[in-house]
């Protein structure tokens, strides 16, 4: 992985078919995610986007073609990789410390607890202490995360996939059941720590809007297929009415941000339906 340069894919699907309890998710993907690149991976619901970053991630093992990531197979070392799943909040009565999950992010087979002697668990310490400052979640970072809201909840869960330092983040649907202004922020974040760090960011996402004019690609997942494109080639009027197979429209604010308005997934998203089936639990979900 050392020899990999920003001219090098960060990730490469080459003919690549996935299957998934003995259904074909999606076939003959072709698809390169520069390094350094801000991708939203877009679809309805149950088309394999979920499905996708899992395959990514080594998880689901490709039926045909191959995926390389970082230079290497799919899955075979998945130390520079950052993979927050699909939401996941805590329960008000969880006292384990927001600190104490992003350190699970370096030592999960301690559960957190950080080992209280030697120069390793210094030179932890002190990288869980960066990434919770990068996403600026040290005003509550040691309020037990029971008791911080989702927002913050979900900086904690981004700066746990970031404690390692990876070269790629994967992240499913980090801003599913956020109100708006959290998903406003979070998605800036995101996009932030992507531009000043040069890491390739993949982010699943219902609402394409608070990102939209912070990505450098789309991938479209949808009836079986996987296809991408910049943002202003995907991201219009006719291109998403057709993929999505319903109106979709594209318009322009005062401010000359985009605007799509009529996204299946986002209208069901922002009404509160909460009927998504998960791949985590059901193997079914996109």
């Amino acid at each position: 992985m050392d020899d990999l340069t920003l001219l090098d894919p960060a990730v490469r699907l080459d003919d690549a078919s996935v299957r998934r309890g003995g259904r074909l998710i999606w076939s003959k993907a072709n698809l390169e995610v520069a390094a350094g690149t801000f991708a939203a991976v877009l679809g309805p619901n149950g088309s394999g986007k979920s499905t996708l970053i899992q395959a990514v991630l080594g998880t689901i093992p490709v039926t045909h073609g191959s995926i390389e990531v970082l230079g290497q197979s799919a899955g075979h070392d998945g130390t520079a990789i950052g993979y927050l799943p699909q939401r996941r909040s805590f329960e008000a009565g969880v006292r384990v410390r927001g600190v104490d999950v992003v350190r699970m992010g370096l030592d999960g087979h301690r559960w957190g607890v950080p080992l209280p002697w030697g120069a390793t668990s210094k030179i932890h310490a002190a990288k869980v202490d960066e990434v919770i400052d990068l996403v600026g979640a040290a005003d509550y970072a040691h309020r037990p995360i029971g008791q911080c809201s989702g927002g913050e909840q979900q900086r904690l869960l981004i700066a746990q996939a970031l404690v390692r330092s990876p070269r790629l983040l994967l992240l499913d649907e980090p801003l599913d059941s956020l109100d708006l202004p959290n998903q406003a922020a979070v998605a800036g974040l995101i996009a932030d720590i992507s531009a000043a760090s040069g890491i390739t960011v993949l982010i699943v996402a219902h609402d394409i809007n608070p990102i939209v004019d912070a990505i450098d690609q789309v991938i479209y997942v949808a009836r079986g297929q996987v296809v991408s494109g910049r943002p202003d080639q995907v991201i219009t009027t006719t291109t998403l009415s057709a993929l999505y197979g319903t109106p979709i429209e594209v318009l322009t604010a005062s401010d000359g941000r985009r605007v799509v308005v009529g996204q299946p997934d986002a209208v069901s998203h922002h009404g509160g339906a909460h009927g998504h089936d998960h791949d985590h639990h059901q193997g079914s979900r996109g």
